[in-house]
């Protein structure tokens, strides 16, 4: 009888893949009990390097918008091509094969849906404005630079990537926390966009408890915006320790569903970005 070799599950951060520095991690069983893997805890170190990083890939920001499109939509014709193995993977500890597959397609038009935006956002959110002397002003948007994600638990692929997905569109960088109680589509995840064509550092996934690493997403200066599925207590660390900084939070109902189109689009994409006006004078 052959040995079956039990994979050994890492982040993916920088474009590599790693343990936990502190060596931690927690087993993970399927719903019937089946030992699956050992998921790496990652904690408050493992956070401060993602933030690292992301803060070396900024030159995703100086990409064209129209070959950030290209990427996203690369990023879709990944998951597409390993679809049933990513199902298998939600429905380790999930729903069952038909409802992980189901999340998965969404997940693939969502990711198709943003490769849209990059370069349509920018007419839509920047603009000419009238103003009462001599001078022209304009507004154009700029991306914040490091977002924090925290993923609820429902839907771990899908949630994970309706909070991920607006914030690369614009050109920042993220770090990423997966959903605590279904970590292993994270984990597949990151092997996809391994060999994709993302730049590394630009999404960076972490696994482990999100009551170990919540504060240091708050008051970690180089974290610009924070995107949170979280339940009402969560919510108020992350409040709190964002004012230190100013730090923008957008929260989300870890219950949300993810599937509606409400959880899409052009107001997601706003959360994370900034706006420059400029001033320029004109005639005499």
């Amino acid at each position: 009888m052959p040995l079956k070799i039990t994979k050994t599950p890492k982040c993916y951060v920088g474009g590599a893949f790693i343990r936990s520095e502190s060596g931690a991690v927690s087993p993970m069983h399927s719903l019937s009990g089946e030992f699956i893997a050992n998921i790496p805890q990652c904690s408050r170190k493992d956070l401060r390097n993602a933030v690292e990083a992301a803060a070396k890939a900024g030159g995703w920001a100086k990409r064209s918008a129209y070959n950030r499109g290209q990427i996203l939509y690369r990023m879709a014709e990944m998951l597409d091509a390993r679809a049933s193995e990513m199902a298998d993977a939600i429905a380790i500890t999930e729903a069952d094969k038909k409802t992980a597959a189901a999340e998965v397609q969404v997940t693939i038009d969502r990711m198709v849906h943003y490769a849209g935006w990059t370069d349509k956002y920018e007419a839509l959110l920047g603009s000419v404005n009238p103003v009462a002397s001599s001078h022209f002003n304009f507004t154009v948007t700029e991306p914040c630079g490091i977002v924090g994600i925290i993923a609820a638990d429902p839907f771990p692929l899908l949630g994970l990537m309706s909070l991920v997905l607006p914030a690369i569109t614009s050109g920042n960088t993220v770090v990423a926390l997966a959903s605590s109680a279904a970590p292993y589509p994270a984990i597949l995840l990151g092997e996809m966009l391994a060999t994709s064509d993302l730049p590394a550092g630009v999404v960076n996934l972490l696994t482990g408890k999100r009551s170990d690493m919540i504060s240091t997403f708050a008051t970690h200066a180089h974290i610009s915006s924070i995107a949170a599925a979280v339940n009402q207590t969560d919510a108020i660390t992350l409040q709190q320790g964002a004012a230190e900084n100013l730090k923008r939070v957008s929260l989300f109902d870890p219950e949300t569903h993810w599937t509606s189109t409400e959880s899409q689009g052009l107001d997601l994409i706003r959360n994370h970005l900034e706006f420059k006006t400029t001033w320029h004078p004109v005639g005499a």
